[in-house]
């Protein structure tokens, strides 16, 4: 695939598809779906366009932008998105999620992602497991790909 690249928020405006090739997989398909705002269940911005491509996946990649938390709320986008799925649909929640933090080639990520990590512990026990990677530099790519394959070899409805 060959989305539109660019570091600013609402890069991607339309869902773009594109296929992942792995050396120790089969070949699976990822939907890069633009990022929900606040509101979209209600229609905000393409909010239930883009909700409705969410219903057709398997599981849920959510990447954040290491540069967007803040101190002062820094699981606003965590947050934000989960509602959104589930003020949407119920069952969106529900899918397998995989969190991922993005970008953790800047000088400000070792702080950020830590902080991130421990105030979501704190408040969801349950995630164990959170990414990082730099898709700029290529760095986590393996590891996240590898847990996309273990999650889509399980069995699903």
């Amino acid at each position: 695939a060959t989305p539109k690249i660019g570091n600013y928020p609402f890069t991607t405006l339309t869902p773009t598809l594109g296929v992942v090739e792995t050396p120790w997989s089969e070949p699976f398909v990822i939907a890069d779906i633009p990022g929900l705002i606040e509101g979209a269940h209600k229609g905000a911005g393409l909010g239930i366009q883009f909700l409705r491509h969410i219903e057709r996946t398997r599981i849920l990649v959510h990447l954040i932008d290491v540069s967007e938390i803040t101190s002062a709320d820094p699981l606003r986008a965590y947050r934000t998105i989960n509602h959104e799925l589930a003020a949407h649909r119920a069952s969106l929640a529900q899918k397998p999620q995989i969190l991922v933090l993005n970008k953790i080639d800047l000088p400000i990520a070792e702080n950020t992602v830590a902080l991130f990590k421990e105030v979501l512990l704190q408040s969801e026990p349950t995630i164990t497991e959170i990414f990082t990677i730099s898709a700029e530099k290529s760095l986590g790519l393996e590891s996240l790909q590898s847990k996309i394959v273990q999650l889509l070899e399980l069995p699903h409805e």
